[in-house]
C-alpha cells in the first residue's frame, strides 16, 4: 500500500460499515475517488459555514434577505448542500448492503433498467438529471436490487462529472459483488449545457464502463447495451 493510499486509508472514522470501507479504498486504489480534503468539519459546521457563504452570495447579488420569500434562502440551500443533494460525500451515509450466496447458482445476466439518477455538475453546480441501466453475471454473491438503486443515489449525491460516476458505480459493484462482470451506462441531460452556456436544450451524455466479459466477450457486451 502507498503511503498516500495509507493516509487516506486511516483517515476513514471507525464507525464506517465494512462495506463502505471497501468501497473507498477500491476507488481510491483505482484512481477514482472524489477529489476531497479531510476538513474535519461536523454536519453543523458545514451548514453554518455554508449559511454564511451564501449570506454573503445573496447579498453579493443585491438580493434583499429582509424580504419573506428570500430570508430563509440561505438556510435552505446550506441545508440542501449537507443532508441532500451532497450527502454522499459522506461515507457515514454509504447504504446499508445486503450481499447473499448465489445459492440459486444464477449465472445469466441481472440487469436494472431505467434507475433515476440525478446529481450535480461539479464544474457549475447545477443539475444532471438522467437514468442508468446496470448488469452483472452473478458468481458467489448476489445483491438486493433496491441496493444497485441506492449505490447509483449515493455516488451521484456529490458534485460530479458522469464519466467518474460511471466508473465509481462499477468498482463499488465489482468490490461488494467480488467479480469484475459488472456493467454500467448512463444517459444524462447537463443543465450546464442546457440551462447556460450553448443552451443546447436537447442533447444528451452517454456514458459506459464495462469490467469482465462484459468487455471481453463482444456477444455479452452487445446484449446488455441493446436490452
Amino acid at each position: 500500500m502507498t503511503s498516500a493510499l495509507k493516509a487516506q486509508t486511516l483517515s476513514i472514522p471507525a464507525e464506517l460499515s465494512a462495506e463502505a470501507q471497501q468501497v473507498r479504498d477500491a476507488l481510491v486504489a483505482a484512481g477514482l475517488e472524489t477529489p476531497m480534503t479531510t476538513n474535519r468539519l461536523s454536519r453543523d459546521d458545514k451548514y453554518q459555514t455554508i449559511k454564511d457563504a451564501f449570506t454573503q452570495i445573496t447579498e453579493a447579488l443585491g438580493l434583499d434577505l429582509n424580504d419573506d420569500s428570500l430570508a430563509e434562502t440561505p438556510h435552505r440551500i446550506a441545508k440542501m448542500y449537507v443532508d441532500e443533494i451532497f450527502s454522499g460525500l459522506d461515507y457515514s451515509q454509504f447504504p446499508k448492503i445486503s450481499v447473499i450466496d448465489n445459492k440459486m447458482n444464477v449465472e445469466e445476466m441481472v440487469c436494472i433498467d431505467d434507475i433515476s439518477l440525478i446529481s450535480t455538475c461539479e464544474h457549475h453546480f447545477v443539475t444532471i438529471d438522467g437514468v442508468a441501466k446496470i448488469a452483472y453475471i452473478p458468481k458467489e454473491k448476489i445483491i438486493g436490487l433496491s441496493k444497485i438503486n441506492r449505490i447509483v443515489r449515493f455516488f451521484a449525491q456529490r458534485p460530479q462529472v458522469q464519466e467518474r460516476l460511471t466508473q465509481q458505480v462499477l468498482v463499488a459493484l465489482q468490490t461488494l459483488l467480488q467479480t469484475d462482470d459488472v456493467a454500467v451506462t448512463m444517459n444524462a441531460t447537463h443543465y450546464c449545457v442546457k440551462s447556460r452556456g450553448v443552451m443546447d436544450a436537447n442533447s444528451h451524455t452517454r456514458t459506459t464502463a464495462l469490467g469482465g466479459v462484459f468487455k471481453l466477450n463482444q456477444a455479452t457486451r452487445c446484449e446488455f447495451l441493446q436490452a
